[in-house]
Parts: C-alpha cells; structure tokens; sequence
C-alpha cells in the first residue's frame, strides 16, 4: 500500500489541502443550514440562515467535533475569521445614502441615539453590573445597538475573541430580537405603544435587532412603515464602521491606563472601510441590480458559513461560565430598547415635527 512521503517539502501541500478541505465542509454545511432556514416553519419566525448557521455549528462541533481530521481545524478557522472580514465588507452593498436620506433627520437622529445610548448601557452593566469580560459585554451590546448577529460578527473579528462569546451575543440576540419581533406590533396595533404610522417605523427601524426581524415586525403594521422601518434599520446598520473606530480608540487608551478588560486591543478593522466603500458604491447605482442581489445572495451564503463555522469551534462548557448574566445583560438592553426606544421616537417626533 502507498504511503505519503514525509519530507518537509510535501508539508504546505498537505496543509492546503486540509484548509481547503475544512472551507468546503462548512461551505456544504452552510449550504445544508440555508436549506433548513428557508423551510416555512422557520423562515416565518424570521430567523436568518446566520442564526441557524451558529446553532446547528455549536450543535455539530460539541457532539461530534472529533468527526472531522484536525487538518481541517485552518479551513474552520479561515471561515470563522478571514471569510468574515470579507462578508461584512460585502454587507456595505445592502444600504445606500439615498435611502437613508429618504427618513431625514428624524431616522439618523433615532438611529444615533438608540445606538450610543445602547451600547454604554450594555457595557456598564454587563461589565460593572453583571461582572461580564469586556468582549461578552461588548459584543452582546453592539448585537443589540446595531444590526444583530452581523454587528456581533463584525466586533468579533476585530476583537479577535473566543468564539463562545460570539456565540453567547448571538443567543441574546436571537431570544429578544424574536421576541420583540412577535410583541411590539402586536403592542401597537393594540394601542398600548401610541404611535402612529411614522414613530411605528422609526420605533421599530430603531429598536429590533435583526434586519429580518425589523420587515417581519414592521410587516404586521403597514407597508409604509415597513419602508421607513428598514430604512432606519439600515442607518443603525451604516453606524457600525464609526463605533468600530471610537471603540478602536477606547480599548487602546484603556489599555495604556492599565484598566482593560480582556485581550487589551482591538485589530484595525480594514473591512470597515470596505464596508464603507461599498455603500459609496452601492449609491452611486453604477452597478446593475440583478448583480447586487447576486452578491448579496453569495455575501449572506459566506455570513452563514463564518456563523457556521463560529458554532463549530464553540464549546457549551465556556458558554456556561457567563449564559445567564449574558442573558440577564440581553433582557436589560431589551427593556431600555422598549422604554428608552420610545420616549427618543416620541423626542424625536416632538422634535422634527
């Protein structure tokens, strides 16, 4: 029977081969979990395929990680974090200054509240409160300030954190976002939220976590407030790249004060820029628009594969260490979303007129 050679010169071919070998496992994973996504049952709760993706990765890789060759381990690494960068990069072709303008002043002005306002609430009680690392905190304030699981991913491939903290953000996301999806236009139809069909889509557009739980949510009000809904969404989406930077900033002056918490720094988020120069792109409309949406189909493809692949190298025993106070986090940042959400849709509506 043949065997390998062993001499170092047949090494970095073996090491390509088990990378690329890993990427193509998640890719058929992911393409497996986008299947699941889209069947009715679960795409009517809006749950993305990225959502999916982490649980059925976490599922798979604490039950039967040892069901892979650990010259697979790059390939599931490279997906969790070099794919990532480029996918969120990608994420800039979903929003445009046209549609953002289109709101005013009103939708930034929400946007940027409920955002600043977010994550220093979840930061304070997740780390003094509730006596969370900084990455947990951070991550499951920005899932809840800016765009969900997309916002969680983007800070941790800068933070460069373990991935059961992403995971344990993520989790929030999806238990409150859902929740909020089913309860807030059933509160305003019902008159218990008193707003009218603008506050509804500024409300809404400004306060649910996911971009598919904001139509879903916003779908149940009127059409009307669905546009203004994801509109505002997507400047919350659009503030991402500038809290990356502020917080950059943050972090490393923390840590040459000596009082960090966690790795100490944050990486140069190059795919912000990208992030940016693509929406500048997406709003010049040079591109045809069967070509965006091709692209944004493929961009969604690679986030459930990172998601996927994230769930893969997450261990439940790290996740118990810090769930509930991770949850416990979740659940203040969602009431102040509700309360404090409100009275800025209302300021702000008073406001602008």
């Amino acid at each position: 029977m043949a065997t390998v050679p062993s001499h170092p010169a047949f090494a970095p071919t073996l090491a390509t081969r088990g990378r690329l070998n890993g990427v193509l496992f998640v890719a058929l994973f992911a393409l497996a979990v986008t299947q699941l996504a889209g069947l009715p049952a679960i795409a009517n709760l809006g749950i993305s395929p990225l959502i999916v993706g982490i649980v059925a990765g976490a599922l798979y890789g604490n039950a039967l990680r040892h069901g892979v060759p650990d010259s697979w381990a790059a390939g599931i690494n490279f997906s969790a974090r070099q794919l990532l960068r480029i996918a969120v990069a990608f994420f800039g072709l979903r929003v445009s200054l046209q549609e953002i303008a289109e709101v005013g002043w009103s939708g930034l002005t929400v946007s940027l509240l409920i955002v600043v306002s977010t994550l220093l609430i979840g930061l304070w009680c997740g780390m003094k409160l509730l006596k969370l690392d900084r990455d947990t905190a951070l991550l499951t304030a920005a899932g809840s300030a800016i765009c969900g699981a997309a916002a969680v991913l983007a800070f941790e491939s800068a933070l460069r954190s373990a991935p059961h903290k992403s995971a344990m953000a993520v989790g929030s996301v999806v238990l409150f976002g859902t929740l909020s999806m089913f309860l807030y236009p059933l509160a305003i139809n019902a008159g218990w939220i008193p707003l009218d069909t603008l506050g509804a889509g500024l409300f809404l557009g400004g306060t649910v976590h996911e971009v598919a739980q904001v139509v879903g949510a916003a779908s149940n009000i009127s059409s009307e407030a669905t546009h203004i809904a994801t509109i505002v969404k997507m400047t919350r989406v659009m503030l991402l790249v500038p809290v990356l930077l502020v917080v950059g900033v943050w972090i490393s002056r923390s840590r040459k004060a000596g009082q960090v918490h966690g790795n100490g720094r944050i990486a140069m988020p190059w795919f912000a820029f990208g992030f940016l120069a693509l929406v500048l792109v997406n709003s010049l409309q040079v591109l045809p628009s069967g070509l965006i949406q091709t692209v944004n189909s493929l961009d969604t493809f690679a986030l459930t594969m990172a998601m996927t692949a994230l769930g893969m190298e997450t261990r439940l025993s790290q996740i118990r260490q810090a769930g509930p106070r991770a949850l416990a986090t979740g659940a203040i940042l969602n009431l102040w979303l509700v309360g404090g959400g409100l009275a800025i849709t209302l300021g702000v509506q008073k406001l602008f007129g």
